[in-house]
């Protein structure tokens, strides 16, 4: 049997040295694994729930383990993990040739200052918009009721069964991914079902491409039905009417599939950018005011504590010292002041290092601050899976390109245009560091409410989580740059990483300062955009599970068919295996086994494709693990679709026989 809950006022087990090594060593694979699977998609996965589960089946193996130590797990495995969504900007130096790898101690001073200052800048945040705030924090809630059914002595029962039914379906999809992985690299497999057409008598040219991606399909899963269902209609609008349109524009003679990825990359792209900022600053415009609102409560409520109250506060009430909060955001300034002025100089601009520190300081002390408070609310409201990250990116970025054009422009050359532009991604990637982990830390500090955690053991062990994800990134980012390279940069080839975010907001950065931006294709996505908007909205008038998300149709048309297609065929897989589990005896714990089956799907693939990407740089060949040649490409995709299909179907089949046992 289960002990009962300690007091809160009771110490526990809680910072350990067995939980910090557990949480670095999951932070080093899903951290890797994030960072390829959202340059390739432009989807990140969320990790706390599979970290979770990970460490309850470890640690109970321990006599005295708790649910505080899980819970010291998770968050480190989840404040790397979300990290790794510097990944929406940091690319962006390389595809505007400004770098050609990332060298690791700027990229991971990038990442270590700003998500270190991110941690700070929301510890004064946790009392308002944890402890006093009725807001939902889906995720955060989530991941504390899978460590109160397995997380250690304070669990509740039937815990046993539940927490290794949850282990065997995460390592159950990443075995399984990782082998089918394999054996497409090996090309016995093949990884796409593909095909392009002419049509008409016009050279039109479109066609569909479905990525055989465990990953791909995963990722369906857990973002459900209707966000599946918005990226198809992006899709149909891409590849139904603007990719013909343009093939027939062009004109141009060739192969069916090498006009279509032309039109595709060089106009409709950014008709999806286009469709995508509107989405995200609309996402952000509709929270300014609940944002102000709940903020205007955390200064009420801060003003209405009375001073000198902290000591006789309850353990799961006591934050890291506001003193050790401030000369820790300090002792970051020093660091990021030096990266600026070394990268001012670097760009050519030393002749205003001054103004560009000073002004570089005032606008990551200042958006930072302003940007966790967003995030930090918006997580809470929405989850910090569904926050608009790419929209604060959006927003900083054209905030920054505006400020050098104001600033010191004027001033230079022209020649200096494209350093002032790496300048300003430079700065963005500073303060998304910031959001990024601010957009995470208040819902892991929400599950550490729920069970009874002490909050500067948890802030600790946020900060551990950063550190550990910033040593991580910079070499995976190298890794998969020299194998695949990213859309849009200098020589990148057909197997180039999509990374649609930084893509973007590049663009953004060049269009504001260069002004070489075709601005006709991003204003007539913004306009598909505001359509969009408009039938949400009627749509959520006239249901209430009915949604067409606007970001959702324009990562649709951004992302090529071999991300989109098989992200559809997952939300499909998804809703039908949901809807099959509401006839099981415990309908939640079925459905949160398939989530963990579609974590561990991408975990196994991601993992595998880092592996992959290594091999093939250390070999110098595109296909190293090839065992058949190009003859044998028919075969292949006949037998990956049907592998493809087979092993999935007895997954989940599996994984549903699971969640009846567990019931029982």
């Amino acid at each position: 049997m289960s002990a009962k809950p300690a007091s809160v006022s009771e110490p526990r087990t809680e910072l350990t040295v067995r939980g910090l090594i557990i949480g670095i060593v999951i932070t080093l694979v899903f951290t890797a694994a994030n960072v390829f699977f959202g340059l390739k998609a432009g989807l990140t996965f969320a990790t706390s729930i599979p970290a979770a589960v990970i460490s309850m089946a470890i640690l109970r193996n321990f006599r005295n383990s708790t649910i505080q130590e899980n819970n010291i797990v998770q968050t480190i495995a989840s404040s790397a993990g979300t990290l790794s969504a510097i990944i929406f900007v940091l690319p962006g130096l390389v595809m505007v040739g400004w770098w050609t790898g990332f060298p690791f101690w700027i990229t991971f001073g990038i990442c270590a200052t700003g998500g270190i200052l991110g941690v700070m800048y929301t510890i004064p945040l946790r009392r308002a918009l944890v402890t006093d705030s009725d807001l939902p924090y889906p995720e955060g809630v989530a991941c504390a009721e899978v460590l109160k059914v397995g997380g250690g002595e304070g669990a509740e029962s039937k815990s046993e069964e539940s927490t290794r039914a949850g282990l065997l379906a995460v390592l159950g999809g990443s075995v399984v991914s990782a082998l089918f992985a394999i054996v497409v690299a090996t090309r016995v497999f093949g990884s796409d079902v593909a095909q392009y057409f002419r049509l008409g008598d016009r050279g039109s040219a479109t066609g569909y491409d479905f990525n055989l991606s465990f990953a791909l399909l995963a990722v369906g899963h857990l973002v459900g039905l209707w966000v599946g269902l918005a990226m198809l209609f992006g899709a149909v609008i891409a590849w139904g009417w603007a990719v013909p349109h343009y093939t027939a524009l062009l004109g141009a003679a060739g192969a069916a599939a090498d006009i279509a990825q032309a039109a595709w990359s060089t106009k409709v792209r950014f008709i999806g950018a286009g469709t995508i900022g509107v989405a995200a600053i609309w996402t952000l415009a509709k929270l300014v005011k609940p944002v102000i609102g709940g903020l205007a409560a955390a200064m009420a409520s801060s003003r209405a504590r009375k001073s000198g109250q902290g000591a006789s506060l309850p353990r799961t009430e006591l934050d890291m010292p506001i003193g050790i909060v401030g000369l820790i955001s300090l002792l970051c300034l020093l660091p990021i002041a030096w990266l600026l002025g070394d990268f001012a100089r670097d760009t050519g601009l030393g002749d205003h290092l001054a103004l560009l520190l000073v002004g570089g300081l005032i606008f990551v002390v200042v958006m930072g601050f302003l940007v966790s408070a967003v995030c930090g609310y918006m997580a809470g409201l929405i989850g910090s899976s569904n926050s608009p990250l790419s929209g604060v990116g959006i927003l900083v970025v054209i905030v920054a390109a505006l400020l050098l054009v104001a600033g010191v422009q004027s001033q230079l050359p022209v020649s200096a245009g494209k350093g002032l532009v790496a300048f300003a991604l430079f700065a963005t990637s500073i303060v998304f560091s910031v959001a990024t982990i601010a957009n995470n830390n208040l819902q892991d500090l929400k599950t550490g409410q729920l069970v009874d955690a002490t909050p500067w053991k948890q802030q600790v062990a946020l900060v551990a989580g950063v550190l550990v994800g910033a040593a991580v990134i910079p070499p995976v980012l190298d890794l998969v740059n020299q194998a695949y390279g990213f859309a849009g940069m200098p020589g990148a080839g057909p197997r180039a990483l999509a990374a649609p975010q930084a893509g973007l907001i590049s663009a953004l950065a060049q269009g504001v300062i260069q002004g070489n931006i075709d601005w006709s294709l991003i204003i007539l996505g913004g306009a598909i955009g505001v359509v969009l908007i408009i039938i949400d909205a009627a749509l959520g008038r006239g249901s209430k599970s009915a949604s067409l998300p606007p970001l959702a149709v324009g990562l649709g048309i951004y992302l090529p068919t071999s991300t989109t297609l098989m992200v559809v065929v997952g939300a499909i897989v998804g809703w039908y295996f949901d809807k099959r589990a509401e006839l099981a005896r415990d309908p939640a714990a079925t459905k949160q086994l398939g989530v963990l089956l579609a974590s561990g799907m991408i975990v196994g693939e991601s993992i595998i494709g880092v592996v992959i990407a290594a091999i093939v740089v250390f070999s110098g060949k595109d296909a190293p693990l090839a065992l058949v040649g190009p003859g044998f490409g028919t075969a292949a995709i006949w037998l990956g679709g049907l592998a493809f299909v087979l092993v999935n179907t007895g997954l989940y089949l599996w994984v549903a026989r699971m969640g009846r046992r567990s019931a029982a």
